[in-house]
């Protein structure tokens, strides 16, 4: 319930009734932002690893190595990485709607320029510049739901994204599958199909999203005003508890050990996750799959069979407020099963699969647990730096 203080109107909110003033604008909040940025960030997982399933179209008609193909893929997160930075200084600067807006368009742009790839040094600058023009996404959605999401009902929102990756792999994998299937119409190959038609919508959202996105809570007009009064109340009651606890050090966390350890941690879980998700395609049609369409449907099998889990195991982190545990043995499983579906490729490419939903699976418990109901004397944990 949201609680008023007797020293003054600061509402805190703690674990919300149902029908309540609380509860009826944070439901507005949910159906109105949710929604729409878990579709843009489907979008962007489905534009950085559509790349795996045209590594043969490309290989066959513009004579590219898995040398060429490897580096290609992966100097995408050198792009990510080197803005990433200056990405989130123009998002503090122009305003997470506006910025999110202009990342949207540009990586729409890059994501369709794809398909014109005429070459191997074509083929590096545009996947460098679509990484460069993806940077910033992740910490200005962050950014966005603290503007909007009180810290106690955040966890909850933000556990919708441990599941983004396996979603967008498990829709985007038969969608890619059936669009190569498109190859020679209208002088196109399958391949420039799949980058035009997935790049296309990021480009038509980043236009939308100026309109769809509200900046913050007090320019909400469709939110009643007493809606607007309450959470634009709570949102700066936790800005300001926020500055006063620590301050705005911007390069304070390269000194902090915990950063370190995180970014560790999410070096080697993206290692797995992205490995799996370029090269699946091709181990899958290397075991004699010649249909793109029924290349799409097998490789969607271990990212819909661990979409569940990844459900499951984030609530439990949460429930039990036992994240690090939970990580380990989320982590400690998918090594397993990539050793597994490695050795077990040679005996039987069943088991393989059987090994390999494990892998995206790691992802699911990188969020800490949720307040408690009461509010508690001391600070609630900060999340982590998370991976995009």
């Amino acid at each position: 319930m949201a609680h008023i203080s007797s020293k003054g109107q600061v509402p805190v909110p703690g674990a919300v009734v149902p029908g309540s003033l609380a509860d009826r604008t944070l439901r507005k909040v949910r159906w109105r932002i949710v929604p729409l940025i878990v579709l843009l960030y489907l979008i962007a997982y489905i534009d950085r690893n559509n790349i795996g399933f045209a590594k043969a179209e490309l290989q066959s008609d513009l004579g590219f190595s898995d040398a060429i193909y490897g580096l290609g893929a992966g100097i995408f997160f050198i792009g990510y990485v080197l803005l990433e930075v200056p990405s989130q200084a123009g998002m503090h600067r122009f305003g997470a709607r506006r910025w999110i807006a202009r990342i949207l368009i540009s990586w729409g742009v890059m994501a369709t320029a794809m398909m014109l790839v005429w070459n191997e040094t074509s083929f590096y600058v545009i996947r460098f510049l679509l990484g460069a023009a993806e940077a910033g996404f992740f910490p200005a959605v962050l950014f966005y739901f603290t503007l909007w999401i009180p810290t106690a009902q955040r966890v909850a929102v933000l556990g919708l994204f441990v599941m983004a990756q396996p979603v967008a792999n498990a829709i985007g994998a038969p969608l890619s599958g059936l669009l190569l299937g498109m190859d020679g119409i209208w002088g196109l190959t399958g391949w420039q199909w799949m980058f035009l038609i997935q790049g296309l919508p990021a480009v038509v959202l980043g236009i939308l999203a100026p309109r769809l996105l509200t900046d913050r809570p007090q320019d909400a007009t469709w939110l009643q005003p007493d809606e607007r009064a309450w959470l634009t109340t709570v949102m700066d009651a936790e800005l300001a508890s926020k500055e006063a606890q620590h301050g705005h050090a911007s390069l304070g966390g390269l000194t902090d050990r915990r950063a370190w350890i995180y970014g560790f941690l999410n070096f080697g879980m993206v290692c797995g996750i992205y490995g799996l998700a370029f090269w699946l395609p091709t181990i899958v049609r290397n075991l004699g799959v010649t249909s793109n369409s029924t290349l799409g449907w097998l490789v969607m099998i271990p990212y819909l069979v661990s979409i569940p889990f990844v459900y499951w195991w984030s609530r439990r982190a949460d429930r039990t407020g036992r994240p690090a545990l939970h990580a380990a043995i989320s982590l400690g499983t998918a090594a397993v099963g990539l050793l597994g579906a490695a050795y077990l490729l040679p005996v039987s490419a069943a088991l393989a699969m059987i090994a390999s939903p494990s892998v995206p699976s790691a992802s699911s418990p990188r969020l800490p647990p949720s307040s408690p109901s009461p509010p508690r004397s001391s600070p609630a944990p900060r999340p982590p730096p998370a991976s995009a």
